[in-house]
């Protein structure tokens, strides 16, 4: 029997390292800690990079876990408690809404995107699992960056670019959309990611009641709005789904 092919023992060794350390590694760390020349584990780095499996902040150099692992298949997700506690209450909220739904976290300056429900028509859609979404923009960042310091203060250095007209890049500005967000306990995105598109967000909360994540609802401005306001019943929808998911993950009421 053929033994183990030394370079994929290597990438393997690395991915643990960096899922069990510190939240970012750099070079000199992971070759140090493998036993590795800093050239060859460089090398390694590089080849999970451009496959999506390990990022690298442009600020620090230092290297991080890849959104492209969540791609890999349910079986992962299905072990990751908030989107198995979420899984039930996301599919009622996409039946009573009529719109897609996502659950986000905060990774690497944005929020990936670990469940979505599709919205309940014959529409073409695709799934978007493994995508991120603006921290800045997104009802789904704004509630993150609210109510999770990491967030906030990972918000105060992220330069906000302008996706649409819409967008609000100044601090301050930004600032009183999260005190406006943590007074009513809810996030809005009125195509400030995407024209045309509307999304109400929530913060979900774990039995230490701190943020783990938050559950969006998106769809068109002219289903999401009414008379260029959000409607009160989706707003109520998503905010009963987060604080059902949150009670499942043992935070009590909210």
């Amino acid at each position: 029997m053929p033994g183990p092919i030394q370079s994929l023992t290597r990438a393997a060794a690395i991915l643990r390292l960096l899922a069990g350390g510190e939240r970012r590694l750099g070079l000199s760390d992971v070759a140090s800690s493998l036993g590795l020349a800093k050239g060859t584990a460089h090398g390694i780095l590089r080849t999970l990079q451009q496959e999506g499996f390990v990022e690298q902040d442009p600020a620090s150099g230092k290297y991080q876990l890849g959104a492209e692992l969540l791609r890999l298949g349910n079986s992962y997700l299905d072990v990751h408690e908030l989107r198995a506690r979420a899984l039930v209450w996301t599919d009622d909220l996409a039946r009573s809404s009529g719109e897609a739904v996502y659950l986000g976290v905060l990774h690497q300056h944005g929020v990936l995107i670990v469940h979505h429900v599709f919205r309940p028509d014959d529409s073409r859609q695709v799934l978007e699992v493994g995508a991120m979404h603006p921290l800045h923009s997104s009802a789904l960042g704004k509630v993150l960056s609210a109510y999770d310091p990491v967030a906030h203060n990972e918000i105060i250095d992220l330069e906000r670019e302008a996706l649409t007209p819409r967008t609000i890049t100044e601090l301050p500005d930004f600032e009183g959309v999260l005190d406006l967000t943590r007074a009513r306990g809810w996030a809005s995105d009125l195509e400030e990611t995407w024209d045309g598109v509307a999304s109400i967000a929530a913060p979900i909360h774990d039995r230490r009641k701190m943020p783990v994540g938050a559950v969006a609802i998106t769809g068109a401005v002219e289903r999401v709005c009414d008379g260029g306001e959000i409607r009160a019943q989706l707003v109520a929808a998503v905010r009963d789904c987060a604080r059902s998911v949150s009670r499942d993950l043992g935070a009590g009421r909210f």
